[in-house]
């Protein structure tokens, strides 16, 4: 296993799929890799020549994906993975670290609001904030990024790799895999999306990804493992981290890289019969899709347009923290809302500051549906929905598992059902923290709705019966850093 780029011999070939495929020529890994992912019904890659010199294939079992940064091969339609694909790239990396690295990084794109774009922008002449919100600019956007590139600001991995990630965050641990993840349609049910997606958003990352053919920044993916992959990460993050930096938020990253033939092998075979969840990225993933298909369209063939840039995180050993996301309706006084929420509800008064608040609320949640309505002077814990408003709110033709939802029961049966509100975003306001809901109650002389936050397994559950949450439905932290590493895709 290592945990660091091994730099090309003068004289040799560049063969960045020789750690993978175990093969000595490019192309015959680029070939492989075709067949592998341009065929649905297969299990496997034709087996790789062995490596002159080097160890004998292992035992029978699903190869390592060869590299994506292929470049193009014969016009075929649009590939269907066999499984669950994470393959290794070339990334492209800020050539600092520490600090300098830090300042270079920012938060997801969809998260940065107008000021802190601003104090981005002008705190540090490379920061990728100038990549990934350019505006409209996104012609200056790829220009930048090939300046960049060629001026050494980014520089790209010598061998592809599969990257280690861990974030640390008060004592709270996240580890994943980076790669390229295979793209596969909802359908197929290999890459589950929770949550609908809004045309503006993905026409806005479409024209930057044609501008900059580059994935700039991961989706975020959470799978059910505690298996060999997430062995291997455990024994990775034992050695030195090639990279390491402390954001602004508090936040510690580690990297490390990972290019040891026999360790991709063993991640791959573990992965390909795995599922994913999509946590966060809905709109660059269809972002992904839909410039995969305008590829394939154009004649340009299987190639790394048929793969994402993606964080895998294995849920089970060491996931995401889960948090609510909560409502707050300004046109509905608080003394309204609990006149109608008695008699379809048991209420019962709280007092408290918010923490009390929540913990009174987790604790309620244990035992079924749980709310508390506030206005910032007092509060009220809203339990036990009456099984008929149940039975009249919540659709019939989906799946229980949407239906126990808290948050399937907060719009459809307390927001639209007892309080006879439209569930829009002109009327219901969304908030990441208890206080800034209170605040928004408050201010407005309206109501706060906090909710507990959705398990993991439930978002699972809704995702794996094809069906999409209520939007805002889950927070999961700490999110990816975007800046830590890039993909160019030609």
């Amino acid at each position: 296993m290592s945990s660091h780029v091994v730099p090309e011999t003068p004289g040799s070939d560049n063969d960045h799929f020789r750690g993978v495929a175990a093969v000595r020529s490019e192309q015959a890994a680029t070939r492989s890799s075709m067949r592998l992912m341009a065929n649905a019904d297969l299990c496997a890659p034709d087996p790789p020549a062995p490596d002159p010199g080097g160890p004998t294939p292992g035992a029978p079992g699903p190869a390592a994906p060869a590299s994506v940064e292929s470049g193009r091969a014969e016009s075929v339609p649009v590939p269907a993975p066999a499984g669950l694909v994470l393959a290794p790239i070339r990334a492209a990396r800020f050539d600092v670290g520490g600090a300098a690295l830090a300042a270079r990084t920012s938060p997801p794109y969809d998260v940065i609001d107008e000021a802190e774009r601003a104090r981005l922008w002008a705190g540090d002449e490379h920061n990728v904030v100038r990549l990934i919100l350019p505006g409209e600019d996104y012609p200056g956007a790829a220009a930048t990024l090939q300046a960049w590139l060629e001026a050494g600001v980014l520089r790209r991995d010598e061998r592809s790799a599969l990257y280690v990630c861990e974030q640390e965050q008060d004592g709270h641990v996240q580890r994943g895999l980076i790669g390229a993840v295979a793209l596969a349609d909802p359908a197929a049910t290999i890459i589950l999306p929770h949550e609908n997606t809004m045309a503006g958003p993905v026409t806005d990352r479409l024209a930057l990804t044609r501008a900059t053919r580059a994935n700039l920044e991961p989706i975020f993916l959470v799978y059910a493992g505690d298996g060999e992959t997430s062995r291997l990460v455990s024994t990775v993050v034992t050695t030195a981290p090639a990279v390491e930096t402390t954001t602004g938020d508090g936040v510690i990253h580690r990297l490390w890289l990972v290019d040891d033939p026999a360790t991709l092998a063993a991640i791959a075979a573990d992965l390909l019969p795995r599922r994913a969840v999509i946590a966060d990225g809905h709109h660059r993933y269809a972002t992904y899709r839909q410039y995969q298909a305008e590829r394939h369209a154009a004649g340009d063939g299987p190639g790394p347009w048929d793969f994402g840039l993606a964080f895998l995180v294995d849920a089970t050993v060491s996931g995401p923290q889960v948090h609510a996301i909560h409502r707050s309706i300004a046109a509905l006084p608080l003394a309204e809302a609990v006149r109608r929420a008695s008699g379809p509800f048991t209420v019962r008064p709280l007092t408290g500051p918010p923490p009390t608040l929540l913990d009174e609320l987790a604790a309620a949640g244990r035992d079924g549906p749980a709310f508390v309505l506030t206005d910032g002077a007092s509060a009220h814990l809203l339990t036990a929905p009456d099984p008929a408003l149940l039975a009249r709110s919540l659709p019939r033709d989906r799946s229980e598992a949407f239906r126990r939802l808290d948050v399937t029961i907060a719009h459809l049966a307390l927001i639209v059902d007892v309080w006879g509100l439209q569930d829009t975003v002109e009327v219901v306001d969304y908030h990441h923290d208890a206080p800034a809901a209170i605040a928004a109650a408050a201010a407005s002389g309206g109501t706060a709705l906090l909710l507990n936050p959705t398990p993991v397994a439930d978002v699972t559950a809704v995702a794996q019966a094809g069906e999409r949450m209520p939007r805002k439905s889950t927070l999961f932290t700490p999110k990816p850093r975007t800046g830590l590493l890039l993909r160019p895709l030609d």
